[in-house]
């Protein structure tokens, strides 16, 4: 069975907004002041807010810091579960084996430097 293909029209398309009765209420006032139809009112309001709005981080900056939020965490939650008379050093060396994983793997691990040779 085929799906019909939906012919391109002048128009926009249809979108629906649920939206509380005391903001459908506000946008209704700020379309009558502004000689609009409550559709075109929403528009031209998600604009303003779209243009005053902050920028939005990069996705790689945001994937960055969320990695080293999680890897931070690991460490926190490892540190508790490792014993506490074991020496620093391999304590350090346990903690750095859990989170970078086995030393034959490090080549393969796309999100950590690579090692020069």
């Amino acid at each position: 069975m085929t799906t019909p293909v939906r012919q391109r029209t002048r128009h926009d398309p249809i979108s629906a907004v649920k939206m509380s009765e005391w903001l459908t209420t506000a946008v209704d006032v700020w379309a009558e002041a502004n000689h609009l139809t409550r559709s075109d009112a929403i528009g031209k309001l998600v604009e303003f807010g779209l243009k005053t709005a902050p920028p939005v981080l990069s996705l790689t900056h945001s994937i960055a810091s969320d990695a080293t939020r999680i890897e931070e965490i690991a460490v926190h939650e490892i540190e508790g579960l490792i014993d506490p008379a074991l020496p620093v050093d391999e304590r350090e060396r346990r903690i750095r084996r859990l989170t970078e994983g086995p030393p034959e793997f490090s080549q393969e691990r796309i999100d950590l430097p690579k090692q020069r040779t």
